[in-house]
């Protein structure tokens, strides 16, 4: 809608008939139709057969102000005397029109009430909720700076460090390898019944299973993993 539409479509308060011819896109049929209405708040059923919305949508407006969910009153002024619901001057506030249509009927964005950039927005957004997307933003704009600083001290603390300081403590890895090299007895090994406990037989399939299931992570290749579990056998014969 233009500039100049606007300022002729758009008003401080509106009869419901009027509100309703705005909300239905008729306004270039608005002398015509409050012709046929005359002082009637309601068209009747059979005066606008090709315009069925019009009707529905002053329908939709008086049970809105029926059941106190749109405020109304008389020449503009607000009072909510149920004797005005019959009044020829019965008037709804513009404002008070455009918060009812936010609220009940939010697919829908008249011109005459929402302006263009209102009516391309998504009908569950509104100023609330993009202030609300701002303010999320900006703390997750301050966590990741923070993880950021986070990332950067670790990255420089492990280049101060030396070679030695990188490698694995010996006790840290006698500890996984006597893990390994029980978990390895266990999965090769039987009960005292003669049951085995799982349904590897030899070292070599447990070997083939684990890079058919992780192949391509660091560690899993095959000379890595023979060379592993023979020190953890060891480590486990040895203690």
């Amino acid at each position: 809608m233009s500039r100049s539409d606007c300022l002729h479509n758009c008003r401080t308060f509106y009869r419901p008939i009027e509100a309703a011819i705005r909300w239905s896109g008729l306004e270039r049929f608005e002398s015509r139709i409050l012709e046929v209405v005359g002082a009637r708040n309601i068209p009747g059923s059979e005066d606008f057969p090709l315009w069925p919305t019009l009707r529905l949508n002053v329908e939709r407006i008086f049970d809105a102000m029926r059941n106190r969910e749109l405020p109304y009153g008389r020449g503009g002024i607000t009072c909510n005397d149920v004797s005005l619901l019959d009044d020829p001057q019965l008037t709804v506030r513009h404002v008070d029109l455009r918060t009812w249509m936010t609220r009940f009927y939010p697919s829908q964005r008249p011109a005459f009430l929402f302006d263009d950039i209102e009516r391309q927005l998504h009908p569950t957004i509104n100023a609330e909720s993009i202030q609300a997307l701002l303010v999320d933003r900006e703390a997750l704009r301050a966590q990741l700076a923070t993880h950021q600083r986070e990332i950067e001290a670790l990255r420089k603390a492990i280049k101060r460090q030396g070679p030695s300081e990188r490698a694995l403590h010996p006790r840290s890895e006698t500890t996984y390898l006597n893990i390994v090299g029980g978990l390895l007895t266990l999965l090769l090994g039987r009960s005292p019944s003669g049951m085995p406990y799982s349904s590897f037989e030899t070292l070599e399939s447990v070997i083939s299973a684990l890079i058919a299931h992780y192949e391509g992570r660091p560690g899993i290749s095959e000379r890595t993993l023979w060379a592993k579990f023979a020190a953890a056998k060891r480590q486990v014969n040895a203690a």
